[in-house]
């Protein structure tokens, strides 16, 4: 989102325009349910969960910073309700969501073939994801999958910037090994068939 029109939006949410926060719902309720969801693993959660982030987000937009960077507020609005949940619900980690229970944009449209490798990918990626740690897991998806700079990342876990990093370093190098163990696996079944 351009610095100029977020700021915009910012300076008009602090005074309560509804126009704003359509916008805003618009740009970033698809990123921030995903999110959620892969966070929470249960789609009726991730959306009461959602749902409750967007009326904090109504309630408490007009004590923004002028210069509030909208997409770390917002998951980290996100990220805090599902601390929450897992608090009051008896604490255990959750688990990543099945594979394909999260509706994925098609942004392009790849040839048949590059359809059908780009969904096997999709599809490894997802079921790496799920095996990962819960900090494994949201450090990459705030970063690899919502294309937050590290630093943005940061600020939505509630870490220094360079500690980010280096969770961010580990938990790729983690996910390789997942990956890697992946294909092994594949391969083992292929062969025995």
């Amino acid at each position: 989102m351009d610095r100029d029109l977020e700021l915009g939006l910012v300076a008009r949410l602090k005074c309560g325009d509804e126009g704003a926060f359509d916008t805003v719902y618009a740009a970033f309720r698809a990123p921030l349910f995903s999110f959620v969801l892969r966070l929470v693993a249960r789609r009726a959660i991730a959306e009461e969960l959602s749902q409750e982030a967007w009326l904090r987000v109504a309630a408490t937009a007009h004590r923004l910073h002028d210069d509030t960077r909208l997409a770390p507020w917002l998951f980290t609005v996100a990220r805090n309700l599902c601390l929450s949940h897992w608090r009051s619900h008896g604490g255990g980690e959750p688990r990543a969501v099945p594979v394909g229970a999260i509706d994925v944009p098609d942004h392009s449209r790849p040839s048949p073939e590059g359809q059908a490798e780009g969904g096997e990918l999709h599809r490894r990626l997802e079921r790496a994801l799920a095996r990962m740690a819960l900090a494994d897991r949201e450090v990459l998806l705030l970063v690899g999958v919502e294309g937050m700079a590290p630093a943005e990342a940061a600020q939505v876990i509630g870490i220094r910037p360079d500690a980010l990093r280096k969770r961010l370093q580990r938990a790729r190098d983690r996910l390789a090994l997942v990956l890697e163990s992946d294909q092994g696996e594949a391969g083992r079944r292929r062969g025995a068939t």
